[in-house]
């Protein structure tokens, strides 16, 4: 994209949030969901497509401006950027990347346009590692027959589009003979739950997803083969870390906002507390602290888009950045004490928020074995390839 180009995009994005996102937070906060008009200017702006292939009507973002967007993202309620997360990250991309020709000029041109997908790999036994996968498929003539149950799977209640995993090959161990279908909303036999009552991030709807004896044709398999689903969903999810990661960036120079704010304000002993050496502290630590996690996942996006880090280095990003969010959440917390417990401050409901970071799309300890694997993969040519 014309660097003036994205650049009016990332200035739109910003005041939009500014104006219209962070003024509803509690509103969201409250009830529980997103505005509709929220949802209606996302698609607008091209924010459920912005990582999509442009000739399927995305917007075709690079890894590194997909981070800059997610530094923006990051500075507001979670639940605003879920509507249309999982359209350009977990979900689309392994439409995009996977799916068959047919497959992609069907669904990423409505994705791009607005409609939600969602991503259904968790169950019960099958989180960080999908390894204990149980959901089966099972063919049977010119369709395949889907047995299962997900759980946490983000905008299910709301999705028109289900890529749902489940094991085509029972007699292969592990992470083998998991496959990929792409199922429509309200096909015979799907069925969600209500949304989870969870910590935080409010707005944005969990809920578990049910498949009984779920009919789908041969051709919603995701690429027209069986077994590479599996490939399919960790490619979709490395590229994702680097999203995550400057995610919590984003909140991070949020809640830093917030404090600083709050130290020049808030005055005991008849002085400000900014003015307290230890405040100063906890500041300057939160400050670098977010200034090294943009570096990693400026750099990080950067080689994900060469080619030459595809692995190690997202893994890197969404394990420092994840655990750096929850240190500056807390630090915030100390800095407005007794007011950083109570409800309607923002960095009280922001420290709720930023704790999912460090569980989904792969635990901190996943992450962790990701990067010493790759660090002692024998024979390597490139970091991370």
């Amino acid at each position: 994209m014309d660097p003036s180009d994205f650049q009016d995009i990332i200035r739109s994005v910003r005041e939009f949030i500014d104006r219209e996102v962070i003024t509803r937070e509690e509103e969201i906060e409250e009830t529980d969901a997103v505005p509709e008009f929220l949802r209606q200017s996302a698609a607008e702006m091209g924010l459920f497509g912005y990582a999509l292939p442009e000739e399927y009507g995305g917007l075709g973002f690079s890894m590194v401006e997909e981070a800059q967007l997610a530094f923006e993202l990051g500075r507001t309620t979670p639940a605003f950027r879920s509507m249309f997360g999982t359209n350009n990250g977990i979900a689309g991309q392994t439409i995009a990347n996977h799916g068959t020709d047919e497959q992609k000029r069907r669904y990423l041109p409505a994705l791009a346009g607005g409609a939600v997908a969602c991503f259904a790999l968790t169950e019960a036994e099958a989180g960080s590692d999908p390894s204990g996968l149980r959901t089966r498929a099972v063919r049977d003539g010119d369709h395949y027959v889907i047995n299962g149950t997900k759980r946490f799977i983000t905008n299910a209640e709301l999705s028109d589009l289900f890529v749902v995993f489940a094991r085509t090959n029972p007699e292969v161990k592990a992470t083998r003979g998991i496959s990929a279908f792409l199922v429509d909303a309200g096909t015979p036999g799907l069925s969600t739950g209500p949304h989870d009552a969870k910590m935080g991030q409010r707005g944005a709807w969990t809920s578990e997803v049910y498949f009984d004896d779920m009919r789908v044709p041969v051709d919603a398999l995701i690429g027209g083969e069986e077994e590479v689903g599996f490939r399919a969903a960790m490619q979709s999810l490395a590229k994702g870390r680097v999203t995550i990661g400057s995610l919590c960036v984003g909140m991070a120079e949020r809640i830093i906002d917030e404090c600083v704010v709050y130290a020049r304000e808030n005055r005991q002993g008849g002085k400000p507390i900014g003015e307290f050496q230890l405040v100063q502290a906890m500041l300057a630590e939160s400050q670098a602290e977010a200034r090294a996690g943009r570096a990693l996942a400026l750099a990080s996006a950067a080689a994900y888009d060469a080619g030459t880090d595809v692995r190690q280095g997202p893994a890197c990003t969404k394990l420092f950045c994840s655990e750096m969010l929850g240190r500056v959440a807390d630090r915030g917390v100390q800095i407005f004490g007794g007011m950083g417990y109570m409800r309607t401050v923002a960095v009280e409901r922001l420290y709720r928020d930023a704790r999912l970071y460090r569980i989904y799309e792969g635990t901190s300890e996943i992450q962790k074995l990701v990067i010493a694997r790759d660090m002692l993969a024998p024979a390597r040519t490139k970091v991370g390839v």
